[in-house]
Order: structure tokens, then sequence, then C-alpha cells
């Protein structure tokens, strides 16, 4: 999962992939195009956003019973 942050602060929802995130941040308006991979730029998004992976949020006996 991936998400756009502003500082440390996550903002919006977070989605599968990072092209997710980009698209998002193109609806919203943060960005006037996504970037591409091939390409050397400068700064895409406003300075303090940043895109992160998040960790995957395991729950353990999140069913709720112990396996025996």
């Amino acid at each position: 999962m991936y998400a756009l942050f502003e500082g440390d602060r996550q903002i919006g929802s977070p989605f599968r992939t990072e092209k997710e995130v980009w698209e998002a941040a193109l609806i919203e308006g943060l960005v006037t195009d996504v970037p591409v991979a091939d390409e050397q730029g400068g700064q895409i998004l406003p300075s303090g956003y940043h895109v992160e992976r998040l960790e995957a949020v395991h729950n353990p006996g999140s069913d709720g019973k112990a396996s025996c």
C-alpha cells in the first residue's frame, strides 16, 4: 500500500499501487503530470509532499479464534 504524505502526516486514503497515489494527486490538482520512470525531472509534488510505501498492517487472530 502507498499513500501521499505532507511532511510526516498521511493525507488521503492509501492505495494498492504508487501509480494510484499519483493519479489521485493529479485529480486533486497537486501535480500537473505523473512521473515517467525513464525521465529525469525536478520537483513534481509541491514542497513538503511525498509518496511513501506503507508497512503492511498485520492483525493476528483477526478471525477472533486461536488455532489449536
